[in-house]
């Protein structure tokens, strides 16, 4: 995969950088800056390598929210100038008469030729530089036309946050042992997949959140109220692999209030919200034993007070642990980042949904684009 590093005459290109910058904002500011810190290195880099114009484009998962507050917060770090439709060259000329070098452009996915992969709109995109770099590893699991049809169009490199992605990641595939993997939140039909790709790697499998609801929904455990989204996976090879541990006790909440219970004995009343003590004592146990842990999701309904306390815990034992571990998905590193634990992880992870499926196919549709543009 060609990386910026090896790029070579770079000076007086103009650089179409795709970011991430699907930030959540609160009050019109971005609640978190790390994704805006973590890109800084590379718009130094392009500086000093003399391009002449950086043009950032990104995508925000909330389609009528525009990208100028991001924007905004950026020019604390990066003076730039936002472009509220990327067709409107007079924008871009103001902008460098202002002596701006580096343009912002609108949220991508106000146009549906983002998400179709047009290749017209792609066509426009290209037209903004010279050279593409994607720095956008945690959105590299969508064939969109950002994303997929641009390396076909520019020369094209991967950037370092990307890069650092892919090596850290792929680790999991020649781990140390004993491996644990931890799985939680919702989503069954991504983390069930996950399982069936690493029964022959791993040591174990800690199954928690929403996602152990289908484990005891196919035990015949009752599980009352709970969330139990539909999968079509078979879970019988699954459970007899002997590999996956799923909570003995777990907190429920009911009409009454809020209990303990053994994950075999829920009323049809009850709601599971978190794993139990007995369960997040197994799961240190295991954190303290393992030599490479990858998490991904929440072990309980972490919004909700009190039902954060077994991922706090959890992510506690890690950093006790000697085993390198990495951990990925935005509720984790969000619950992580509350509670001031994103030091107990070697390698934190940008992406969810991308962090999954580049674990289950060991590529992206992103990563492909870029290689079959070499």
């Amino acid at each position: 995969m060609p990386s910026l590093k090896d790029a070579k005459n770079l000076t007086g290109k103009r650089v179409l950088l795709r970011l991430d910058l699907n930030i959540p904002l609160e009050g019109g500011a971005p609640r978190d800056d790390s994704r805006i810190e973590g890109i800084l290195p590379t718009i130094s880099f392009l500086k000093n390598a003399g391009v002449a114009e950086i043009v950032i484009i990104s995508h925000h998962s909330d389609a009528e929210q525009s990208l100028e507050p991001i924007a905004r917060f950026l020019a604390q770090k990066i003076s730039n100038r936002f472009i509220p439709d990327m067709s409107d060259e007079v924008a871009f000329w103001k902008g460098r008469a202002e002596g701006h070098s580096v343009f912002v452009c609108e949220n991508l996915r106000f146009s549906r030729g983002e998400e179709e992969n047009d290749e017209v709109f792609a066509a426009r995109l290209a037209a903004l530089g010279d050279v593409y770099v994607n720095e956008a590893f945690s959105a590299s699991h969508r064939a969109h036309a950002s994303i997929v049809r641009l390396p076909a169009l520019l020369p094209s490199y991967a950037g370092f946050l990307f890069m650092h992605e892919v090596e850290e990641l792929s680790r999991a595939f020649t781990p140390e042992h004993p491996f644990l993997m931890v799985l939680g939140g919702a989503k069954p039909e991504t983390k069930i997949p996950l399982i069936h790709a690493f029964l022959p790697q791993v040591d174990s499998v800690f199954v928690g959140g929403a996602v152990a609801n289908n484990f005891f929904h196919a035990l015949n455990f009752e599980i009352g109220s709970s969330r139990l989204d539909p999968v079509s996976s078979d879970l019988t090879k699954i459970l007899d692999s002997g590999k996956v541990i799923l909570p003995e006790d777990v907190v429920v909440k009911n009409d009454e209030g809020v209990f303990v219970k053994s994950a075999e004995e829920l009323s049809p009343g009850d709601m599971m919200l978190d794993i139990g003590p007995r369960a997040g004592e197994k799961l240190k146990e295991l954190a303290r034993a393992a030599r490479f842990i990858v998490w991904n999701a929440p072990l309980g309904d972490y919004e909700k007070a009190g039902f954060e306390k077994a991922s706090i815990a959890f992510a506690e034992a890690v950093r006790e642990s000697s085993a390198l571990s990495i951990v990925g998905g935005g509720d984790t590193v969000a619950l992580l980042r509350t509670h001031g634990l994103l030091d107990a992880f070697d390698f934190v992870s940008s992406g969810g949904g991308a962090m999954l499926q580049f674990l289950l196919k060991k590529t992206l549709p992103g990563i492909e684009a870029l290689k079959n543009s070499m």
